[in-house]
C-alpha cells in the first residue's frame, strides 16, 4: 500500500486544521450555509434529507486494518454504528453531526485518510480494478498508476473547478471489473503489437440522465507520457465544457457534441504541447518509486491443490456453495480471492457495522492479510488469501454473517442510499433491493437462473449503476408517487451496454413481481449455456415486456 510521506501527512493534517474553522464559523453563524457549502463540499460533507453525510475517500479501493478500524470507530462514535460502501470505492456515513467532523476527519488524518475531492467539481477518489495486483488476467497491477494520478490530481490548481464532476478509473486486466466504459475517462494498461506496456485512454462515458459509452482516445499511450495525456484532456474539457447547464457540462456531453474525431484532435493539438515543454513526463525513477508500494506479499511457494481446502469443499456443502461462487483465481499457486458480500437476504447493499469492520480487521490479522479492497460492487474483497486458510475463514466470516455465496447472482443488487437518505432521490432503492433479494433467497433458484446483475437508482444522477444492470431499475416521482423503471441488457463490463427501457413504470408494489416476471421469462427462452444477458442481446427486449405487463394486466406501450 502506498505510505503518506512527510509531506503528505502536513498537508492532510493542515486541510482538517483549515476545515475545523470554517465549521467554527459555520456554527457561530459567521457563515452561511450558502457560504459554507462549497466549503464542505470540498471536504466531502454533504447535507443529506436527515444529517450531514461524510463520503470518506479510499484511493483505489484499498484499506488496511488499522484503517478499518479507525472507520469503525468513527462510524461507533460519530454515526450510527455503521458505514455504507459505494459503486465509486467509497465509505459514507449518512448521520453526522456537523460539530463532529473535524474530529472525525483529525481521527482519519492519522491513518493517513481524508475526504478530499470526494465532491465538488473536481477529479474525484481514482478507483481502479478490486481484484489488482491478484488477478489471473492481469496485465500489470493498475492501482501503481492510479496513485500517479491521484497524487497528480490532488488539488490540482487548473482543474479544481471543472464544469463539473470529473471520475477517472485505471485498470490492468483483459477483464473489466472497473467499469471503465462508464467513466469521464479511463486508463487500460495494455500491450502493444511489440510487447510494450502502455495505456490505452476512453473519453466520455458516463451514466445519469443521458448515458454514454466512452471513445477511445488513444489505442496507446507510453506510461512516461500519461499524465501529459490525462492532462491534455482535461484542458480541452477546462476550456470547451459548458458551464451554462447543469445537465450538459460533462465531458460525455462535450465529447457527442464534437464528435469523437474532433475530440481526439484537440487532446493531440494539447497533448503535443504539453510533451514538448517535457514536465509532465514521468521518470521511470519515480514510476519505480510508486511501484515499489504495491509490490505484492511475500508468498508462499504452495501447490496449487490444497488437501485442505479440497477436503472441506468435498465434506462441507455450505463452504462448497461459497468456494463456488465467491472465490476468484489468484496469479499465484495456492492462493485465492475471496469477497466478502455485504450482500445478506433481507440487508442493506452495501453496508458494514462497526462490529463487522473490526471483525475483519482482525481477520486479516489473523490470516496475514495485509490489505482488504473495496469492490465496484459494494463488497468487500480480500485479495491474497492462502487456500488452505480459506475454511477456517469462512467459519468465521459465517459468524459474522458476511459469507452470503453469492456474488454474480441475483441477490448481490447494487443499490443506492435513495430516498431513505439522499436529497436528491426521487424513490427508495434499499426496501427494493431487500424485497428483490428475499424473493429470490432460495440458492437452488439462485444458482439455476445464474449470472445476473441487478442494480437500483433512486433517482436519475445513476448512483447505483442502472444503465449498467442486466436488469436496471430507476426510481422516479410522479406526483409524489414513488414508480420504478426497469432497463433490460446493461453491461458494466468490457461488453459495455446501455440497458434498453422496457415500457411504463411500476409502483413500488408491482416492481417485484414485474422482476419475477422477467426472470421467469429468462429461464424459459434461454439457450444452453446463455447468461441472461445473453437471451436478451439473443431475443431483444420485446418477449420480456410481453410477460411483464401482460401478467400484470397493463398495456406496455
Amino acid at each position: 500500500m502506498y505510505r503518506y510521506d512527510e509531506f503528505d501527512a502536513a498537508f492532510v493534517r493542515e486541510r482538517v486544521q483549515q476545515f475545523r474553522y470554517q465549521v467554527e464559523r459555520r456554527l457561530s453563524g459567521e457563515l452561511t450555509e450558502d457560504q459554507f457549502k462549497p466549503l464542505r463540499l470540498m471536504n466531502g460533507l454533504y447535507l443529506q434529507l436527515h444529517a450531514y453525510m461524510l463520503r470518506i475517500a479510499i484511493p483505489y479501493g484499498t484499506l488496511s486494518a488499522r484503517q478499518l478500524r479507525v472507520l469503525a470507530h468513527i462510524a461507533r462514535k460519530y454515526d450510527k454504528g455503521y458505514g455504507h460502501f459505494t459503486t465509486r470505492q467509497n465509505l459514507q456515513f449518512n448521520w453526522m453531526r456537523l460539530v463532529d467532523v473535524p474530529d472525525a476527519l483529525a481521527e482519519l488524518a492519522g491513518v493517513e485518510m481524508h475526504c478530499l475531492q470526494t465532491s465538488g467539481n473536481c477529479i474525484r477518489n481514482v478507483t481502479a480494478d478490486h481484484f489488482a495486483g491478484a488477478a489471473a488476467d492481469e496485465i500489470e497491477d493498475p492501482r501503481v498508476l492510479a496513485e500517479i494520478i491521484r497524487q497528480w490530481s490532488t488539488l490540482h490548481p487548473e482543474f479544481s473547478f471543472l464544469p463539473r464532476k470529473f471520475k477517472i478509473a485505471v485498470s490492468g486486466a483483459t477483464h473489466d471489473r472497473a467499469a471503465i466504459r462508464f467513466h469521464d475517462m479511463a486508463v487500460e494498461i495494455v500491450k502493444n503489437d511489440a510487447g510494450e506496456t502502455g495505456c490505452r485512454v476512453y473519453v466520455g462515458g458516463g451514466m445519469g440522465r443521458t448515458p454514454y459509452i466512452s471513445h477511445v482516445m488513444s489505442d496507446f499511450v507510453p506510461r512516461e507520457d500519461i499524465l501529459a495525456f490525462l492532462e491534455a484532456v482535461l484542458r480541452v474539457y477546462n476550456e470547451a465544457g459548458r458551464r451554462d447547464n447543469l445537465w450538459k457540462a460533462r465531458i460525455k456531453i462535450l465529447v457527442n457534441a464534437l464528435g469523437p474525431d474532433e475530440m481526439r484532435r484537440r487532446v493531440a493539438r494539447e497533448f503535443e504541447e504539453i510533451r514538448r515543454g517535457g514536465t509532465l513526463q514521468l521518470p521511470s525513477t519515480e514510476l519505480d518509486r510508486i511501484a515499489a508500494y504495491f509490490a505484492p506479499p511475500e508468498f508462499e511457494q504452495l501447490s496449487d491443490v490444497s488437501p485442505e481446502f479440497e477436503a472441506a469443499r468435498d465434506d462441507d456443502p455450505e463452504f462448497a456453495l461459497w468456494a463456488t461462487h465467491n472465490l476468484h483465481p489468484h496469479k499465484q499457486p495456492g492462493y485465492a480471492i475471496a469477497t466478502v458480500s455485504l450482500k445478506a437476504i433481507g440487508g442493506v447493499p452495501g453496508d458494514a457495522s462497526a462490529g463487522q469492520m473490526d471483525s475483519l480487521a482482525d481477520l486479516m490479522d489473523e490470516f496475514g492479510l495485509v490489505e482488504i479492497r473495496v469492490s465496484h460492487e459494494q463488497n468487500l474483497v480480500l485479495p491474497h488469501v492462502r487456500k488452505k486458510d480459506l475454511p477456517a475463514l469462512f467459519a468465521k466470516l459465517t459468524a459474522l454473517g458476511l459469507a452470503t455465496p453469492n456474488v454474480g447472482l441475483v441477490t448481490n443488487i447494487i443499490a443506492c442510499p435513495g430516498l431513505d437518505y439522499c436529497d436528491l432521490a426521487n424513490a427508495r432503492s434499499i426496501p427494493v433491493a431487500q424485497r428483490i433479494a428475499e424473493r429470490f433467497a432460495d440458492m437452488g433458484r439462485q444458482r439455476d437462473i445464474g449470472e445476473l446483475k441487478i442494480k437500483i437508482s433512486g433517482c436519475i444522477n445513476a448512483c447505483g449503476h442502472h444503465h449498467a444492470g442486466h436488469i436496471g431499475i430507476l426510481g422516479v416521482d410522479k406526483k409524489g408517487v414513488e414508480y420504478y423503471q426497469l432497463q433490460l441488457g446493461g453491461s458494466g463490463a468490457e461488453d459495455a451496454s446501455i440497458g434498453d427501457i422496457l415500457g411504463p413504470a411500476f409502483t413500488a408494489d408491482e416492481i417485484t413481481d414485474a422482476v419475477e416476471r422477467v426472470v421467469d421469462a429468462y429461464v424459459e427462452k434461454r439457450a444452453q449455456g446463455e447468461r441472461f444477458l445473453d437471451t436478451v442481446r439473443r431475443v431483444g427486449i420485446e418477449p420480456f415486456k410481453a410477460r411483464a405487463y401482460a401478467e400484470a394486466g397493463r398495456a406496455a406501450h
